[in-house]
């Protein structure tokens, strides 16, 4: 018996699931590889130019691909993208390097996953957004499942998971910033053209800060943290960008944010399997409790 072929209508929707799922993993992965190049004795500054200077060149390509035939950057389409570059790509990205030498990647998956309730909660304290009852409850589940987890690892590691804590956490809030910020700007210069710039921006600044903090000699790093690095700048940076943008483009925002729920599980699994790390009760009540927070703030208002 031969099965239909898929219609016209489904291929779409299929390829923009797939290529949100895979872009929230490889995002995901991130972490997994951070903590694995922790073990060869780097630090965070090091490690995130080391990332940011094997994927400059894709976002560079990137910034130039979206750009062409577009009008030529105005002084305030720079300074717009200085701003979201160092909030959005830098500073989040640097506190949340920092971050991971003191918690858990499963524990740092969750915080993150709080952006869109801070994204929220940015638009009530900004932008005189009202919130819902639906919304106020979405919020109280997310957090109480990260103090979930948050308490437990507390309980063995004591300051160092309240100290990687609250550095994820900023990071999460300073991404937030950029959400917040950039809805005017990716309607200007598109999300994938504005993605690549941003980027790019970040991508200098890290450089910057390396040369700024470190000795020339910390630029040499075991063979090991340089393949990781480069895993992490293509499988983990730039390949997750531009699969989430495809999926958007495809299926739209809303139904990318909510496949992008795999993310924290699938952190969580490669926790446990490739970096040994604990799985229990405790995680897993905390992650259902962040991913349903995280999907009731996400579903859209029904009419």
């Amino acid at each position: 018996m031969v099965e239909p072929a898929l219609s016209p209508a489904r291929r779409p929707l299929l390829a923009g699931l797939a290529l949100a799922m895979l872009g929230a993993i490889g995002f995901s992965g991130k972490a997994i590889i951070v903590k694995l190049a922790y073990r060869h004795g780097v630090d965070a500054v090091t490690l995130l130019m080391w990332r940011m200077l094997l994927a400059l060149p894709f976002f560079l390509a990137m910034a130039w691909w979206a750009g062409r035939g577009k009008p030529a950057l105005t002084r305030q389409d720079w300074r717009d993208i200085v701003v979201l570059g160092f909030t959005g790509y830098y500073l989040a990205s640097y506190l949340d390097f920092a971050g991971l030498a003191y918690i858990t990647a499963s524990l740092e998956r969750l915080i993150l996953y709080l952006n869109p309730t801070l994204v929220l909660l940015i638009s009530v304290l900004f932008f005189k957004h009202r919130l819902q009852a639906r919304q106020v409850v979405a919020l109280a589940v997310s957090y109480a499942g990260v103090v979930a987890v948050f308490a437990h690892e507390l309980s063995f590691e004591g300051s160092a998971t309240a100290i990687g804590s609250a550095l994820v956490f900023a990071s999460a809030v300073s991404y937030a910033v950029y959400l917040s910020l950039s809805g005017k700007v990716v309607q200007r210069l598109g999300s994938l053209r504005l993605a690549g710039l941003a980027s790019t921006v970040a991508c200098a600044l890290c450089i910057a800060q390396f040369l700024l903090l470190k000795p020339i000699e910390s630029f040499v790093v075991p063979e090991p943290v340089l393949w990781l690095s480069l895993l992490n700048a293509t499988a983990c940076t730039v390949a997750p960008v531009v699969m989430v943008m495809m999926a958007i483009a495809r299926i739209g925002a809303p139904l990318s944010s909510q496949v992008g729920m795999v993310g924290p599980m699938s952190t969580l699994i490669m926790g446990v399997f490739i970096l040994g790390e604990p799985m229990n009760a405790w995680i897993a009540v905390g992650t259902v409790l962040v991913l349903g927070g995280v999907f009731l703030v996400s579903r859209p208002r029904q009419p």
